[in-house]
């Protein structure tokens, strides 16, 4: 139990650490604009999902694609010496024996026999890589309407909450189940519309009809861990959806105050952040009609 308790622990430290890192360069990962393709693995094409999307996008490559040392090997490359890798978590299923049963994501299993692990792998980057040059598929090519695909999303959310263009201020408030938000008209442009609308239809997911996410549905008062985990759910799920539209994420600054208190925030409690990545994950599935699964239970 001692070693299972440690890996997790070293899984949680060194991902939270990448993202330290970022916001001491005053870079905040889920906010930089997402217009070319998201992270992906090169050999599965299958793109990185959760806080792994905002680790390699703290990087400075250019590059969306990603692959592991053997992977790379596999595909008749080489990593020049020096190079260094950046890691990716997934959960795990460990039945309390030790026995491994298996990915899946780290909710708590019913049984009470098995127990969550949250594990990590390293990747390079294709910039980092020599000799699989004819492996790296052609760029995607840019949405020509982002804004429309903006529209899309919010018009395609499954059972969504009311919305009003009559307030002064953006919110969701969970009691009406309702958004208010400005009019378009209000804000500098259409994707700071759009992003801020993001981040108020992400919180509306953890009402009860949807996900019940417990950090909306309890009493989270202002500057508690549950209220900055629910904050940061919602700006990680806009920056999601921003970048599946193809649109910058405009829904806060960037600011030294900013900066300063999420790097609070996130080094006081490790686990913030890539359990609000798994929930923004979520939230951002369920708007984009990809994944309604049942509510969870705490």
């Amino acid at each position: 139990m001692d070693d299972t308790r440690l890996t997790r622990r070293n899984a949680y430290e060194i991902i939270t650490a990448r993202i330290l890192a970022a916001l001491e360069r005053g870079t905040v990962p889920w906010h930089q604009p997402w217009t070319n393709q998201p992270p992906a693995n090169l050999v599965t094409k299958k793109p990185y999902r959760g806080v792994n999307v905002f680790v390699l996008r703290s990087t400075t490559f250019a590059s969306p694609w990603w692959a592991t040392y053997r992977q790379v090997q596999l595909l008749g490359g080489q990593v020049p010496r020096g190079e260094r890798s950046c890691p990716v978590c997934f959960w795990k299923w460990i039945d309390k024996s030790g026995e491994n049963a298996g990915r899946h994501q780290p909710e708590v299993d019913p049984s009470h026999q098995r127990i969550p692990l949250l594990r990590y792998y390293t990747v390079f980057n294709a910039e980092q890589r020599r000799g699989i040059a004819r492996h790296l598929p052609p760029p995607r090519s840019a949405l020509l309407q982002p804004i429309a695909a903006a529209e899309r999303i919010v018009a395609g959310m499954p059972n969504p909450p009311r919305l009003q263009h009559r307030s002064l201020r953006a919110a969701y408030h969970p009691s009406l189940d309702l958004v208010t938000i400005p009019p378009v008209a209000d804000f500098d442009d259409a994707e700071a519309y759009h992003s801020t609308l993001f981040h108020e239809l992400a919180h509306s997911t953890g009402h009860p009809t949807r996900l019940n996410r417990p950090t909306l549905a309890d009493a989270c008062p202002f500057g508690t861990t549950n209220y900055s985990r629910e904050e940061l759910t919602a700006e990680m799920a806009a920056a999601f959806l921003c970048g599946h539209a193809g649109i910058a994420n405009h829904t806060f600054d960037t600011s030294a105050a900013y900066i300063s208190n999420w790097w609070s925030r996130l080094s006081q409690h490790r686990r913030l952040l890539i359990l609000a990545a798994s929930a923004a994950q979520k939230a951002a599935d369920h708007i984009l009609g990809e994944s309604v699964p049942p509510p969870e239970n705490g």
